[in-house]
């Protein structure tokens, strides 16, 4: 797991990419994903070798890489895969900052692992709310 610094500007707002090193399309996505953690201000951003880190964040079932998953708080408000680019990422933060989440965005499928990967960050960044 990699946590980037946050600014002092982050909000509560958490993007958690999870992806696979196997993965090319994650190798090449690496570190498009770390530029716009250093660059941005309004999320904290981790990446999340579900391989690596499978004895932390369980059997988590991903089939698409990447997934995102993104947090306010402890709240999930999206989980899913994306294209890998970067303004997806902003642009998913500003829909769900203003609008908020469109039903539920964890299925009954990934609950536990989801929570588990919540688990996980909270662990390593403190409280997911507090920004740090």
């Amino acid at each position: 797991m990699i946590a980037y610094p946050a600014s002092a500007s982050a909000t509560d707002w958490t993007v958690v990419c999870l992806c696979a090193a196997w993965c090319r399309t994650c190798e090449d996505y690496g570190p498009a994903f770390a530029q716009h953690a250093a660059a941005s201000g309004d999320a904290r951003h981790v990446w999340i070798d579900v391989e690596d880190d499978e004895e932390l964040v369980g059997d988590i079932d991903i089939e698409t890489f990447p997934t995102l998953l993104v947090l306010q708080g402890d709240r999930p408000m999206f989980f899913g895969p994306v294209l890998p680019h970067v303004d997806i990422v902003d642009r998913t933060l500003r829909a769900l900052q203003q609008h908020g989440p469109s039903g539920d965005p964890v299925g009954e499928l990934h609950r536990s692992a989801v929570e588990q990967v919540i688990a996980l960050v909270r662990r390593n960044l403190g409280t997911a709310a507090s920004p740090r």
